[in-house]
């Protein structure tokens, strides 16, 4: 079988790269259905983009690399797709685009948009073998069971990093990649739990709270989460991109709250109250009571001292932990790292010294924060690909 693109994976990435590439083009995944993790995102409401979306917001060993992509296809661009399938949708917080309904909606409008362009898409499809003589690529395919030859003039790399293994991610697009000659940036992962080998937090286990984390100079206010492994919760998604293994973070648990203020007030109007009642009007009472085993916060308020209150609310603006590790890529939303972006050209994502080899979505090494950035990146590196598959044929 002659096709004239053959794109290795049927996320989000390699769905609108097909959908940009044209007729010719052949998309295989192994798995039984497309876009996965596009399907439990959000919910199961996929939180598609962010209005907010700014090459600033990605991580990478190159700050610059994203530039061309994101601007050429903006998450302007994704929304007006979506508008044009009727597909209703709502802004969450932060500028987080959902479906109103179900994310398979947005799979659905995906496999439309390749079927309009004439791509043709395999699942439970796996590569079994791959040369390339430098002119065109030669796949060798088992499609339920079955052995099938395609050659191709380009084969584009989208089938994502780690993350999430139990949905059949491994490091093939990586694999691949270091055999043509390019390097890998470390991969880890990230948008990822934090843990803490005594479990020190189960007890508060479902408490959640605001706050400001802060890992390695880089700080995200949200709410944060307490569970029985750690602590999660978006604010601590966000910081584990930045956090690495042995390194502090800090907490401040009392964003916008003055308490030295609030504490010296109730000193007069409410003396007599505890100081963990008086606390508990502005922390989740059983975060005050767990606090309580390491502050010094008994007595009540009246017996405060001002040099009293003014460390206890240093102590809460500054709560300094260090995890052991992270819940790993059992849970993280993305890996972090990938494909170095050195030898791939910013523009086309095309290898800079293999003919029609592309590198798309969350297998390059850039990482967005949490809210729809890796989303937008999967769509923004997947046209700037297909477009330039058209534009080279």
């Amino acid at each position: 079988m002659q096709v004239n693109t053959l794109i290795l994976g049927a996320g989000a990435a390699g769905m609108m790269c097909a959908a940009q590439a044209g007729p010719s083009t052949l998309v295989i995944d192994h798995a039984k259905a497309p876009g996965e993790k596009i399907r439990i995102s959000g919910g199961g409401r996929c939180n598609f983009t962010n209005m907010h979306t700014d090459p600033a917001r990605f991580l990478g060993a190159n700050p610059h690399f994203q530039k061309s992509a994101l601007k050429r296809y903006t998450q302007w661009d994704f929304l007006d797709l979506v508008d044009r399938y009727k597909i209703a949708w709502h802004e969450k917080t932060l500028g987080q685009l959902f479906c109103d309904d179900k994310a398979t909606q947005i799979i659905d409008m995906l496999r439309a948009e390749l079927t309009k362009a004439g791509a043709e898409l395999w699942l439970k499809t796996s590569l079994v073998d791959l040369d390339h003589d430098g002119m065109q690529y030669k796949a060798t395919l088992d499609r339920d069971g079955a052995r099938h030859t395609v050659t191709a003039r380009n084969l584009v790399l989208a089938t994502g990093g780690k993350s999430i293994p139990k949905m059949g991610a491994t490091g093939l697009a990586y694999d691949i990649a270091k055999r043509f000659g390019h390097a890998l940036t470390d991969t880890r992962p990230a948008l990822v739990p934090l843990t803490f080998t005594d479990q020190r937090f189960a007890p508060l286990s479902g408490v959640a709270t605001p706050v400001v984390a802060q890992a390695n100079g880089t700080a995200f206010e949200e709410a944060m989460l307490f569970t029985h492994r750690g602590l999660s919760g978006p604010a601590v998604l966000q910081i584990s991109s930045y956090w690495t293994e042995g390194d502090p973070i800090t907490i401040d648990l009392l964003p916008h709250t003055d308490l030295p203020g609030a504490l010296k007030s109730a000193r007069t109007t409410h003396g007599k109250r505890n100081v963990t009642t008086a606390l508990g009007d502005i922390l989740p009472e059983r975060l005050v009571g767990f606090l309580a085993e390491d502050l010094p916060l008994g007595g009540n308020v009246a017996d405060l001292s001002d040099k009293r209150i003014e460390d206890i609310a240093a102590r809460l603006k500054h709560w300094s932990l260090t995890p052991s590790g992270s819940e790993g890529y059992r849970t993280a939303e993305v890996t972090l790292g990938g494909i170095a972006t050195d030898r791939i050209d910013s523009k086309t994502m095309m290898s800079r010294d293999v003919p029609g080899l592309y590198m798309i979505g969350e297998a390059v090494d850039v990482t967005g924060w949490l809210g729809g950035y890796n989303f937008q990146w999967a769509w923004s590196s997947g046209v700037a690909a297909g477009q330039a598959i058209v534009a080279s044929s």
